[in-house]
């Protein structure tokens, strides 16, 4: 079968997909697999609602009129949790749940994602003696285990060519991992009956930064907090990820009626968006304390660019009621 449809069952099969499984994947315990945003406690949800009510504000929009709606927030909570908000109530869609015809995505609102988009399935391509190959996997019945493999058209399925998006030529043995779920997910949210801002904080490149600095591609797995190349260990029991296109990302915006969708660094985002929230955060650590607070470290590994300020970056758009279908 393609990678995407591997990815797909071990992620998100009602029976044993990995974001289907009642445990805990997210934290900095040795019983989950990895860390986000969200593990720095209420600061991200602080500095996400700071951040949201200023771009609403310079659009002369109240925040008390629009609704924050979350999308893919664990079963044990959201970035909400613990925060005061500014807005007018909080709706919540949970990992795999319909985006169409979902009534939460209607209205005014502020969609808000974290770490959604480069969880979504991808294929998997390799250029070899001169043209792209998708890869698969298969059973290898000799060793008893799942292997990758290259497949031929008709293993692919009729219809499903290789992107004609793809360079002529590459190195040998060059890849491409293929992130296209991802932005048909972010047209799938474009399409409701809402209208406001789309935020999403998560990790990806530029489609000329995919084809050109990435020579192994970019999927990898996460177990107990370690990083592997190992995509078909453990189905089911391990994350899977690739860098999304934050390019498609925005035309998918652009193309439902979203204005001038811009890209940040986390760190520029947070900076700009969210600064007096920073000022008196910072203020009243240091008035407490000669020695850094809690939510100062939390801050710092936010922003920082040594940590997640340069590694996550942000989308973020607006709609006006005139552009919503």
């Amino acid at each position: 079968m393609r990678f995407d449809r591997f990815m797909e069952l071990a992620l998100y099969d009602p029976g044993f997909g990995y974001y289907r499984r009642d445990r805990k994947r997210v934290g900095r315990g040795g019983d989950t697999d990895f860390f986000t945003s969200t593990t720095s406690g209420p600061v991200f949800g602080e500095l996400v609602c700071a951040a949201a009510e200023g771009l609403l504000r310079e659009k002369d929009a109240d925040p008390r009129d629009y609704v924050f709606v979350e999308i893919g927030a664990e079963p044990d909570g959201g970035v909400l949790a613990g925060v005061k908000h500014p807005f007018g109530g909080g709706r919540t869609i949970r990992a795999g749940e319909a985006i169409a015809g979902n009534a939460a995505l209607s209205g005014k609102c502020v969609v808000f994602s974290n770490e959604l988009f480069d969880a979504q399935p991808f294929r998997r391509f390799v250029f070899r003696g001169g043209v792209w190959r998708e890869l698969g996997v298969a059973l290898d019945a000799g060793a008893g285990a799942l292997a990758e493999v290259e497949m031929s058209e008709r293993e692919r399925g009729s219809g499903e060519r290789v992107p004609a998006i793809l360079p002529a030529s590459a190195p040998e043995g060059w890849h491409v991992d293929f992130p296209q779920a991802a932005s048909v997910l972010a047209r799938d949210i474009a399409r409701q009956p809402w209208s406001g801002l789309f935020l999403a904080c998560d990790y990806g490149k530029s489609w000329r930064e995919l084809i050109e600095s990435t020579p192994a591609g970019t999927a990898r797995a996460y177990f107990r907090h370690r990083q592997s190349n190992d995509l078909l260990a453990n189905p089911g029991g391990q994350d899977l990820t690739c860098h999304i296109c934050w390019d498609w990302l925005s035309e998918a915006l652009a193309e439902a009626g979203f204005a001038a969708p811009q890209v940040e660094s986390q760190e520029a985002f947070f900076v700009r968006r969210a600064g007096a929230y920073l000022a008196k955060a910072f203020a009243e650590d240091a008035a407490l304390a000669a020695t850094p607070g809690t939510r100062k470290r939390a801050l710092m590994q936010l922003l920082h660019p040594a940590h997640m300020g340069r590694k996550f970056q942000a989308l973020h758009a607006f709609r006006p009621e005139t552009q919503a279908r």
